[in-house]
C-alpha cells in the first residue's frame, strides 16, 4: 500500500511538472485549410509532446486578426500573408516562420451566371450578364487588404481585362460570401477549400470559374506568423513550431483520411463531415506547402499590386518579414 501511495505521489509531481512545462500559445486563425496543419499537431498529440498548449481563436479574415496582433492579445497568426503587409506598415513587428498553402484562391460561379460561360470566357460572361440583367455581376470577397479581395481584383483587371462596369465587388466575411454564393445572393465570388467543396456538394450547378494558378501564379496563402517579441522571448517555442507545421504538412499530403477528423476542429468539430474534408485535403486547391522561400518573390508582386488598389500607401522592403533563419534552424534540427 506504501508502495502504491508512494508511487501515487510520484506520478502525480511528474504529471504536474509536465503541465507547468506546457507553454501557452495564443493562436488567431481563420477556419479554411490552409489551418489545417496547426489542428493536425494539436489532433495527434505532437503540441503537447513538443511542450506546447494552444489557445485556439477563430477570425472571420486576416484583417480582422490584425488588430488582435497588434494589440497584444494574439501570439501566433495563420491566416492570409497579404493583411501581414498592411500590419508591418503600421509598424507592427510580425514575422512569417511558416507558410501553409499556396494558390489557394478560386472564383466560384453562382447558377446564375454560371449559363453565361457556355461558349464565352469569364469577361465576355460578365458582360453577357449585365447587358441582359441591366446590372453587373456581384462578386463577394474578403475586406480589402486580405488575400481572397487581392487575388480576385487581380485576376479581373490584370489577367482577365474585365469591363469595370460588369463587375460589382461586395466585401463580406468568409462565412457570409459561402452563404452568399451557395443561395446565389451573389453572381459568384472569392472561395477555397473546404467552401468549394461543400457548395458544390449542395449545388452542383455552381462551377469554378477560376483557379489559384489562373488568378495570382504562387500567390502567398495562409501562412503562420509570429509577433517579434514572442519570437525573440520564445525561440524554443517557436521552433517547435515551425518541426510542427512541416510534420503536419508531410502528413496531410500522405495520409489525408487520417487527418480529416483532426482538420474538423478548425471548422467546428462535426459541422463538416470527414469525407469533404478528405476531398478538400486533396483537392487541387489546396497545395500544402511549408518553406517561405516559395512565397518571397510572389509575396513582392503582391505588395506592388497592394498599393495599386490602395490597401497600402507605398511598397516597403521585405526584410525582416520572412524569419528565413527560424526555419532553416527548425527544419536543420528535425
Amino acid at each position: 500500500m506504501r508502495i502504491l501511495k508512494a508511487f501515487a505521489v510520484v506520478a502525480f509531481a511528474a504529471a504536474s511538472t509536465a503541465a507547468a512545462a506546457q507553454q501557452e500559445l495564443r493562436v488567431g486563425y481563420i477556419p479554411v485549410m490552409g489551418a489545417a496543419q496547426v489542428f493536425v499537431a494539436e489532433g495527434q498529440g505532437w503540441t503537447k509532446q513538443a511542450g506546447l498548449s494552444l489557445k485556439m481563436s477563430a477570425f472571420e479574415s486576416g484583417p480582422n486578426m490584425i488588430q488582435a496582433l497588434s494589440s497584444g492579445t494574439l501570439d501566433v497568426y495563420v491566416a492570409g500573408l497579404a493583411p501581414l503587409l498592411v500590419a508591418r506598415a503600421k509598424g507592427i513587428d510580425v514575422r512569417v516562420i511558416a507558410a501553409t498553402v499556396v494558390e489557394e484562391m478560386g472564383v466560384a460561379a453562382s447558377p446564375s451566371l454560371a449559363p453565361f460561360l457556355e461558349g464565352r470566357n469569364a469577361a465576355e460572361a460578365f458582360k453577357a450578364f449585365r447587358e441582359k440583367n441591366g446590372r453587373p455581376a456581384k462578386l463577394a470577397t474578403q475586406p480589402i487588404g486580405s488575400g481572397p479581395h487581392t487575388t480576385l481584383n487581380y485576376w479581373l483587371w490584370e489577367v482577365l481585362k474585365a469591363d469595370k462596369a460588369d463587375v460589382q465587388i461586395i466585401e463580406m466575411g468568409i462565412d457570409a460570401t459561402q452563404r452568399a454564393i451557395a443561395t446565389s445572393a451573389v453572381e459568384g465570388g472569392s472561395i477555397r477549400e473546404p467552401a468549394l467543396t461543400i457548395v458544390q456538394r449542395q449545388n452542383p450547378k455552381i462551377k469554378l470559374l477560376a483557379d489559384g494558378k489562373e488568378m495570382f501564379p504562387n500567390f502567398p496563402g495562409v501562412v503562420v506568423a509570429v509577433l517579434g517579441s514572442f519570437a525573440d522571448k520564445n525561440p524554443a517555442a517557436t521552433d517547435n513550431l515551425v518541426r510542427l507545421v512541416v510534420r503536419a504538412t508531410e502528413d496531410l499530403k500522405n495520409d489525408p483520411k487520417k487527418n480529416a477528423p483532426f482538420v474538423s476542429a478548425a471548422f467546428g468539430k462535426g459541422l463538416v463531415s470527414n469525407d469533404i474534408l478528405e476531398a478538400a485535403i486533396k483537392s487541387p486547391q489546396t497545395q500544402f506547402t511549408s518553406d517561405p522561400r516559395r512565397i518571397v518573390e510572389s509575396t513582392a508582386k503582391l505588395q506592388h499590386y497592394q498599393v495599386k488598389l490602395g490597401a497600402l500607401k507605398e511598397s516597403a522592403p521585405l526584410e525582416g518579414l520572412f524569419a528565413l533563419d527560424v526555419y532553416d534552424r527548425a527544419t536543420a534540427a528535425k
